[in-house]
């Protein structure tokens, strides 16, 4: 749900999944064939994991990191993992690129620079995520949901990034 003003989208755990799968029949009815799915943690592995069982695809993970301070709302300094984990001995093939959103599209450019400069191995690479913001610089082979107002998403799982063992222990009475 996108509130009045178009500055926050709440989103539900069904319109997740929901946009998700329209992802997936984005990328079915393209006709492209791809070998491997190469998920953005942590954001992109919750529709990385969706669409390798959807297309019965490995899934690769490189670890990326942008937004840590205040519970993960502001951006800062763009960490990029030195290694990818892949099922296979190497990222090779034609390889999607999966993260939940193209936000500035800083991250979304630099990972795939990264990934024509040093994985060789790699002969086709396209891009999808759930969202594109208006002000992204980046725009993905693939996108669910296009958002001109560039509101901030809150996800259904976010709750998590302020959750801490305590509060549990506490909402469980252990």
């Amino acid at each position: 749900m996108l509130t009045e003003d178009g500055k926050h989208l709440y989103v539900s755990y069904d319109e997740y999944h929901d946009l998700i799968e329209k992802l997936a029949i984005q990328i079915h009815q393209s006709g492209w064939e791809f070998d491997t799915i190469l998920c953005l943690a942590r954001g992109g592995m919750r529709p990385g994991d969706v669409l390798s069982r959807i297309f019965d695809k490995p899934l690769a993970i490189m670890s990326t990191s942008s937004y840590r301070a205040n519970a993960g709302t502001v951006q800062g300094h763009l960490d990029i993992a030195k290694y990818i984990t892949t099922p296979r001995a190497e990222l090779a093939g034609r390889v999607l690129l999966v993260d939940d959103l193209a936000d500035t599209g800083h991250t979304l450019h630099a990972v795939v620079d990264m990934l024509r400069q040093r994985y060789s191995p790699i002969t086709d690479l396209r891009s999808a995520v759930v969202w594109t913001k208006g002000i992204s610089t980046f725009q993905a082979d693939y996108c669910a949901e296009h958002l001109p107002t560039n509101p901030w998403i809150h996800q259904p799982f976010e709750h998590y990034d302020s959750l801490r063992p305590e509060s549990l222990i506490g909402k469980w009475h252990l």
